[in-house]
């Protein structure tokens, strides 16, 4: 999760974050390399006296500076769409999540298991020593690990957003619409996220916490959860 003073990314957690951590920093290695040249040229243009200012003709330098940045777009692309396409992929899921958007809180239908539940944040003044301000929540979504997770998201009031940025998913949720994204957790834990489209006053109350377990250990807890 975050912390004080952080100016990266939160620890990855998915295959997709990772590809995405690695695609950031191909681009900024474009981005850096481009600014170098640019700022170089307004060095030049500022420091050294321009010995021929008339308008010439000059059909190579033209040639030049329209295929490079088609290249540099090129380059830029094909990371970017396939990442899109192992995004959008979902083969044959492990467990599927219903999560929908409330004003303001989630609610988590588990179909295979036949579970329902409510998710709210928990009030500051009854947090205990060690939880976050904010984040946790009184029931959790609780998946396997190391396995494929598809998770159905809508809304049943206004449009939220459902997004946990050490896993790389964000998804909006929408009234009347199902939208659909998947994760793998490399490890097991919990992490947060929060609703991130402006849904109305509360939209900062409305935390996500998803935590993994071991494979022996969702089933436990799914046994659990229905004899409750």
């Amino acid at each position: 999760m975050s912390h004080a003073s952080q100016l990266g990314f939160q620890d990855a957690a998915s295959p997709i974050m990772e590809e995405l951590l690695h695609f950031h920093d191909h681009t900024l290695m474009a981005v850096f390399l481009i600014s170098t040249l640019v700022l170089y040229v307004i060095a030049s243009m500022m420091t050294t006296k321009l010995t021929n200012t008339n308008a010439t003709d000059a059909q190579e330098i033209e040639m030049v500076w329209t295929i490079m940045p088609a290249i540099i777009l090129i380059v830029i692309a094909l990371p970017s769409l396939r990442i899109l396409y192992l995004m959008d992929e979902v083969c044959f899921p492990f467990t599927t999540v219903k999560a929908i958007g409330h004003q303001w809180y989630w609610s988590y239908e588990y179909s295979d298991e036949g579970l329902a539940f409510d998710s709210y944040m928990i009030p500051t003044q009854d947090l205990n020593p060690g939880q976050f301000r904010l984040l946790e929540v009184d029931n959790r979504m609780v998946v396997p690990g190391e396995t494929l997770t598809r998770v159905l998201v809508t809304a049943e009031d206004v449009l939220h957003s459902w997004a946990v940025p050490s896993l790389g998913i964000k998804t909006d949720a929408i009234p009347g619409r199902l939208n659909q994204t998947s994760f793998i957790t490399t490890r097991p834990g919990v992490f947060y996220g929060q609703c991130s489209e402006i849904c109305g006053a509360n939209h900062s109350f409305m935390p996500i916490v998803v935590e993994a377990l071991p494979l022996s250990n969702f089933n436990s807890w799914t046994e659990l959860a229905q004899d409750l």
